[in-house]
């Protein structure tokens, strides 16, 4: 029997990254992977392919603005979907095979199966060819990820009655698309079929959509995507999902009680992400489960079993990549006698529409229920030159700031790059910045990032120089 100082099952960006950092920290390590390729739902099921077909078509949107750069394009502009999803898939192959170069360059060993607990310390990995063995592990890190969610009523059939998985390798760009939830996966996917000639219907039960950030970018992101041609019906609650041949009808109501029909030809259900531990026998190792399908652990990540922690989307908090990421080092080097920490208050959230949506820190929302007293500054993208350069001029950077003390509490931002710009605040957040300290910094002119600096200002008694 094969024996490792720590076992890590599932090999997302929280499970890889976990394994590299227990075996620079000098731990025999190994991974546990269910499928044959490594890198898990964000590398070949969601982040890497999402943002290869936002990339591809936006590049297609973009031709329509050429001529207002002097660029004329003669001919039919064509779109070859099957190109495109094979260039998306061919990012998806060299990045899983990059996961497989760091897992040989660190000598963590891999087990291709599926991974249960025999109990505490001993994990059957059962292979696809019917055989299984059983490995020895003195700590595991559980890092199993999620799946897309439904509602009860709604039979996925992955054909016309698709999840994100499907909808990242359609053979055909679809005449209707009715998306049954507007948070980011939503939204994001709605954008890839809307810029290549899709109508695109968001189904929302909430208010608006990304309901959980700050309400000004909803309110700003709703504007620029009705333009763009996208359908909103928000407070609306699905009460069915039904095929008929090629055709699927959602039935919704509204806040009045009165129903709505809408027919397309492909419905996207994006209500959401579970956390995932079938087959994982976590019983069998004593491992507890809350009643919304979570593994309990405590503020280190430690399950109520002593040598097994848990990471990423199986744990509570945001579904996200680098969250993942942050626990599974943290993991890891608390195994080691380290004392690492995380401020989860500082974990940015990115949409990856264009513009961009990007938010870190407490919504004003947030602040309101909370009682704090905070200052606001907000400058438009439309008064930088940069924008205008460029023709992005949709979009602002907010600040939000402690009253008193000047403190940054929030930053959200809409527009250009602003899924890059939003490191920009983290860092300052992560070192206690002022608005005013923000301010000072001097920004390359120029720049999107100049946004940063000029809301910076406005939040610092209203000094804002360029609007």
């Amino acid at each position: 029997m094969s024996s490792f100082d720590v076992v890590i099952i599932g090999s997302g960006p929280g499970g890889y990254v976990s394994a590299i950092r227990c075996a620079q920290l000098g731990f025999k390590t190994a991974i546990v992977e269910k499928y044959n390729s490594l890198g898990g739902t964000c590398l070949n099921v969601g982040c890497i392919p999402s943002k290869a077909l936002l990339s591809s078509s936006h590049h297609y949107s973009e031709i329509a603005h050429f001529a207002d750069h002097g660029i004329e394009v003669s001919g039919d502009v064509k779109i070859n979907l099957e190109k495109m999803i094979a260039r998306k898939q061919a990012v998806v192959d060299q990045t899983v095979g990059g996961i497989n170069y760091l897992m040989d360059k660190n000598k963590i060993t891999v087990f291709n199966g599926l991974g249960s607990f025999v109990d505490a310390t001993h994990i059957a990995v059962a292979k696809a060819d019917g055989t299984s063995e059983t490995i020895e592990a003195k700590y595991t890190v559980i890092a199993t990820g999620s799946k897309p969610s439904s509602l009860p009523f709604i039979k996925i059939d992955k054909e016309r009655i698709i999840t994100s998985t499907e909808a990242l390798a359609l053979k055909e760009v679809p005449k209707h698309l009715v998306i049954i939830g507007g948070g980011v996966i939503g939204i994001e996917l709605g954008q890839v079929y809307l810029r290549l000639g899709a109508q695109v219907s968001v189904v929302e039960f909430m208010d608006r959509i990304i309901p959980g950030m700050d309400g000004s970018l909803s309110k700003e992101l709703t504007k620029v995507l009705k333009k763009q041609g996208m359908k909103f019906y928000v407070s609306h609650k699905v009460k069915s999902v039904e095929r008929n041949g090629d055709a699927v009808v959602v039935q919704a109501e509204n806040a009045k009680g009165e129903t709505i029909t809408l027919e397309g030809d492909y419905s996207l259900v994006s209500v959401g992400r579970r956390p995932y531990t079938d087959g994982l026998n976590a019983d069998k190792a004593g491992v507890k489960i809350s009643d919304r399908g979570q593994v309990e652990v405590n503020d280190h990540l430690q399950t109520n079993v002593p040598n097994i922690y848990a990471i990423g989307d199986v744990v509570r908090g945001a579904m996200l990549a680098h969250k993942a990421e942050e626990e599974g080092v943290m993991v890891a080097e608390i195994l080691a006698g380290q004392k690492p920490h995380i401020d989860y208050n500082l974990i940015p959230g990115v949409v990856y529409t264009w513009p961009e949506v990007a938010a870190v820190g407490q919504t004003e929302e947030q602040l309101k229920a909370a009682g704090v007293a905070y200052k606001s500054g907000s400058f438009p993208f439309k008064a930088l030159g940069r924008a205008r350069a460029s023709a992005d001029l949709d979009g602002f950077v907010k600040i939000l700031a402690d009253e008193k003390t000047d403190e940054v509490l929030g930053v959200h931002m809409i527009g250009a790059r602003t899924a890059d710009l939003i490191a920009e605040a983290v860092t300052a957040m992560e070192f206690k910045a002022s608005a005013e300290d923000i301010s000072r910094m001097s920004h390359a002119h120029p720049t999107f990032a100049e946004a940063v600096k000029e809301a910076a200002l406005a939040a610092t008694e209203n000094r804002a120089l360029h609007v």
